[in-house]
Order: structure tokens, then sequence, then C-alpha cells
């Protein structure tokens, strides 16, 4: 699963796809209508299972075959696959029994990355109780949310500016396990977006419409995304992101101030009804978006999901990070852009999912509506 990331690279669903489970589960039905010998998970939405499964995987440090048997997902051969299904019982209880049916408990709670449970404290380390853990006073917030908001915004360059680009076409590469994997990412105001990753065998498609996510993959039929995966590619969309997080979030909580690389940063949490937090971290010094965290319910815990943003240029007035770096907890990878261009006009059609194979299907892979080329369009980094 892990060592399948460069697959996943564009979509979010995709690096889900890399474990051995392979299937597409349909949103409307449940594990158990899709997939073979589900117990424990009865009435989970298919289209969360595999992210369930992430959750187990990562919180134990394991690979898939840790619990089943490779090809043969649903034989109860191996005693791990037993004892993870005991221990789903058991967490669901301990929530249930002492945190109100909280979900406070989780397979990490106990594990933390190891397949068994530590069952012995560590010796110290250090003489100094300071560097062992007894954590410094927070430092009291210099600015309320609204006023870390306003000044991320005069860090981009500033309402006008931002708002007088309507569109960006940014060229560059997938950087992932020692591979480089061209990628185009195309956006347009307000909440649209398409990825396209060239693979040696052809395309590899991440799109948000404004409205609903679709991946696509040469000589395959697109498919769209699952509610979880089209809330994170929604967010990502959001081209005016300075401008639009004060609408994005019911609430914008300031938090306990935090380092990214060394710098110190100013911290929000944003709420939003029936649905996880999404934490955002502001450079102290340049006021600048430099990481975002949101996470992606299953029914043991939350997948996070950690996008680093670097490279900051300043293209037609408006400060463009040109890499960004996603990291999972089962793999990570980063895009670095080389060429960026603004106000291209780009037709909504870009955007659609595809109906069929044939439709979007040429011999050398999918043949979406293309960008209409002006004169007036500029190379601004290449």
């Amino acid at each position: 699963m892990r060592n399948d990331a460069i697959l996943g690279l564009c979509a979010a669903v995709l690096a889900m796809a890399a474990c051995a489970f392979g299937q597409a589960a349909p949103e409307a039905k449940t594990a158990e209508q899709v997939f073979k010998n589900i117990q424990t998970l009865k009435g989970t939405p298919a289209d969360q299972l595999i992210p369930a499964m992430q959750f187990i995987s990562s919180s134990l440090g394991v690979e898939c075959e840790f619990c089943h048997v490779q090809g043969k997902m649903d034989l109860d051969e191996k005693k791990a696959k037993t004892t993870a299904r005991e221990m789903i019982v058991m967490m669901n209880g301990i929530n249930k029994n002492h945190f109100e049916g909280h979900r406070d408990v989780t397979c990490y709670s106990c594990h933390h990355g190891a397949s068994h449970p530590a069952g012995t404290p560590p010796v110290l380390e250090t003489d100094s109780a300071e560097e062992h853990g007894k954590a410094a006073a927070p430092e009291a917030a210099k600015l309320n949310a609204a006023q870390i908001v306003d000044r991320y915004v005069a860090a981009v360059g500033g309402e006008d500016a931002i708002r007088a680009v309507t569109s960006r076409v940014a060229t560059g590469n997938i950087l992932a396990g020692g591979h480089e994997t061209p990628i185009q990412v195309i956006a347009k105001a307000p909440n649209k977006r398409i990825s396209i990753m060239k693979m040696p065998n052809g395309e590899s498609i991440t799109a948000f419409d404004g409205h609903a996510g679709w991946l696509g993959n040469t000589g395959r039929p697109a498919r769209e995304m699952s509610a979880a995966e089209a809330d994170a590619a929604g967010i990502d969309a959001h081209f005016a992101l300075a401008l639009d997080l004060k609408t994005m979030f019911k609430e914008l909580r300031v938090g306990r101030p935090e380092k990214v690389g060394g710098a110190e940063c100013q911290t929000l949490v944003g709420l939003r009804p029936g649905q996880p937090p999404v934490r955002l971290y502001f450079d102290e010094k340049s006021g600048l978006l430099v990481r975002m965290v949101r996470f992606g319910e299953t029914p043991l815990g939350r997948n996070p999901t950690q996008i680093d943003y670097a490279d900051y240029r300043a293209v037609d007035g408006v400060e463009v990070p040109l890499r960004w770096t996603l990291s999972r907890t089962n793999g990570r990878f980063t895009v670095q852009i080389k060429e960026v261009k603004q106000n291209v006009p780009v037709e909504d059609s870009r955007f659609a999912k595809p109906n069929s194979v044939s439709e979007n299907e040429t011999s050398s892979g999918f043949r979406l509506p293309g960008i209409q080329r002006t004169r007036r369009v500029r190379r601004v980094y290449s």
C-alpha cells in the first residue's frame, strides 16, 4: 500500500485504491453490499471501508497483508484479522460506556504506529524536566481570527489584486519515491480545479467542477468522488482562498502558536457543521499560509491530510506557492511548479465529468476541452 503512492498523487482516493481491496465502492451502498465477509463494520457506507482500513494500517504501522490474505481479502485465515475485529468491538464499547458515545479512543490511542501496544513506560532519557515534556506556557495570541485572515489577504497581495486574477494554469512535476511525473493544474474562480498527471500509460485526472468532484484515468470511465473526497477537493478548489476563509467556515478559532519548518506560526481552526475541523498555519513574519491540515472521517477514526505550501512567488501582483507537499498516513509527494500563466480563458466544460470513455478519449488518452490560446497570455516562470 505505501509503495504504490506514485499511483495516487493527483487524487486523494487513488491512495486508498492502492490498497489490495481495489474496489470502487458506490456511495449509496453499505460495506456488506459491496465487499465480502463484512462483520464488525456492517452498515458502514461502502466508500468508507478502504479509508477505515487505511486508518488501521497507519495506526499499527502494518500493511494490508498483516491481517488479510493477499488477493483473497475476504478469507479469515489469519488470527490478526480476528483480533482486529475483537479490538474494534472493544474500542466501540469503551467509547459507548465511558465517553458518551464519542469516538475519543481509537486504534492509535494504544498502538501509536506499533503492531503491539507497549505495556512498559520508557526510562527517562534526560535530566531536563523542560525537555522531557514540561511544555512552556502557550504564548498569548497577538491577533484574533479576523486579523489573522486580513493579514493573510494583505500578504497575498490585497483584495483588489486577488480579484483581478480569475484563472491560473500551472505546469510542473510531481516528485515521489525518486520519480518525477509531469502535472498540469488548471483553476478558475470561484471554485473550479482540474489536475492532470501525465503517466507513462496515459493521464490520471482529478477535477472539481464547482459542485462535485470526479476522477478519471485513460481508458476507464470517469467516476464521481465520494462525499468525503469531494469535500477535500472542494477546499482545494477555492481559487481565492484568502478571501473565502471567512465564508467557508461557520467559525474560525485562534489555536495555539506552533512551528512549521522552524518558523513560528499563528494557527486557526476552521469549523463547519457536520465536518471535521481544518487547521491553518500562517507564518508569523510573512502572514502567508504555510500549512493546512484537514481530516477524512472513517468509522474508526480520522485520517489526516497535511499540505505544506512553500516557494511563494509574486505573479501579477499575487503571491502564489510554487511548491506544495501533500502528506498522508500512507505516503507523501511534492508538486513543484515550473511555469504559471494567469487570466487564461478557460471554458467551464474543461472541468465537467465526461459521460463515457469514448466521449473524451483518443488514442493518446483523454481529450478534454482545450484552453483558448490568446496572445495576451504570457509565460511567468519557466
